[in-house]
């Protein structure tokens, strides 16, 4: 029962760090990255669809995407929507393709890009705790049944700590790297 417990909280635990990377990789720097567009949906063939289900996405220097759609139909919705996206991108249509300058980020944009990772990262460190809660709740149901002692239930909340240390340990460090990637000029 308590390896479940803790298998099952690592996992989930685990989870929420993915989730945190890819929040993260939808953040911009200031080098061109096709992440950027991971969340951007385009509506074309009467549905919202994911950008790289449309088109080819390159980096061919480190400041510019090139967007090469597999259909030139799809070239318009796609420029409408990097548009009318967040992003605050200017793209440039040719007709055949689009090239997206990513401009260098001002200092007060860069600090504006750090602070929102930090909110993500105090999310998934809440998430992280949540995950402890309900594994330290499920170790102290198992103790007020007499179905493990005191002992036991001590070891296991112990090892749920041990845990979620490390889980928020990851999170720190990956704020710590998206800082030093978002200050980098």
């Amino acid at each position: 029962m308590i390896p479940e417990i803790l298998d099952s909280a690592k996992t989930t635990m685990e989870k929420t760090q993915g989730s945190l990377a890819s929040e993260f990789a939808g953040v911009r720097t200031g080098r061109a990255t096709p992440a950027i567009f991971d969340k951007l949906t385009v509506d074309a063939y009467g549905s919202a669809m994911p950008i790289n289900q449309l088109a080819n996405l390159k980096i061919p220097d480190g400041q510019t995407v090139v967007i090469e759609p597999w259909d030139k139909s799809t070239l318009a919705a796609i420029e409408r929507a990097i548009l009318q996206s967040d992003l605050g991108l200017s793209p440039n249509n040719d007709g055949m393709l689009i090239r997206i300058p990513f401009p260098p980020l001002t200092e007060e944009r860069r600090v504006e890009l750090f602070k929102l990772c930090k909110g993500y990262a105090e999310e998934a460190k809440v998430a992280i705790r949540n995950i402890r809660r309900d594994a330290n709740q499920k170790i102290d149901r198992l103790k007020t049944g007499k179905e493990i002692g005191e002992d036991e239930a001590f070891t296991a909340q112990d090892e749920v700590q041990k845990i979620t240390d490390a889980a928020v340990k990851k999170v720190d460090e990956a704020l710590a790297a998206k800082e030093k990637d978002i200050m980098e000029i």
